[in-house]
């Protein structure tokens, strides 16, 4: 039986909200995959990581993070090592997945004619954390806006974030029409709270969508990537 593990970073602050709904992204990952055992946790849940590991066999890791940078590339390894994981094959994070920029392409044109708002006569703003420290989850945005230039009819296609300039308070300033899709996995306090505050600061009129990380298709583009990993291992050739 194939095991995987879907980590997210999670709320210090208030954990358990966020660690249910890993619970629940897994549950409908798993339904996806027949035979497969899927499990969900957040770093910041005190012992889910070492919870959700108990029993699972060379598990897949899946970060569901928007970037390769610091979390996935050093301090994943260490908290998985640190519960005993020392057989798991981490992938790819979420916001660098192959599928994901089709999906938001569909997802972005879609909302933007349900608003009656034509793509080619309109902007497209991209929502995200951004960074003070590593320029990684910035350049994973930039990415994905020209992934997104590629695959939309969008005039302009723009980046704001919260952590770092072009502030979203400011990238959003008269932008009419236009719509904002957060470049964020999970609905938590940046997608609740920050988000809506800087759009209403700068006079955004627009549709704000979910995260891209709560859309309908995210649970089957995390199961193709848990069966394109499980495909390459030398046990599965």
């Amino acid at each position: 039986m194939p095991d995987a593990l879907i980590i997210a970073h999670g709320a210090p602050a208030d954990p358990e909200p966020q660690e249910r709904h890993l619970q629940a992204l897994a549950q409908s990952v798993a339904a996806q995959l027949p035979g497969w055992r899927v499990r969900g946790a957040t770093l910041a849940a005190e012992g889910a990581l070492a919870a959700a590991l108990e029993g699972l066999q060379r598990p897949v890791i899946y970060p569901f993070f928007m970037a390769e940078g610091w979390f996935t590339g050093t301090h994943l390894p260490k908290r998985l090592a640190e519960a005993g994981a020392v057989n798991a094959r981490q992938v790819a994070p979420f916001g660098v997945d192959p599928a994901l920029p089709d999906l938001m392409a569909i997802v972005a044109e879609n909302a933007a004619k349900a608003a009656g708002i034509p793509p080619q006569a309109s902007t497209l703003l991209l929502a995200a954390h951004g960074s003070k420290v590593s320029k990684t989850s910035t350049r994973s945005t930039y990415d994905m806006a020209e992934a997104l230039r590629q695959r939309t009819g969008f005039a302009r296609i723009l980046c704001g974030f919260i952590e770092e300039a072009p502030f979203l308070a400011e990238a959003a300033r008269d932008l009419t029409p236009a719509i904002c899709l957060p470049f964020f996995a999970l609905r938590a306090g940046h997608v609740a709270g920050d988000l809506p505050e800087a759009l209403e600061e700068a006079g955004f009129t627009g549709p704000l969508l979910p995260a891209i990380g709560e859309h309908p298709e995210v649970p089957a583009l995390i199961a193709a990537a848990l069966l394109r990993a499980e495909a390459q291992t030398p046990a599965a050739m």
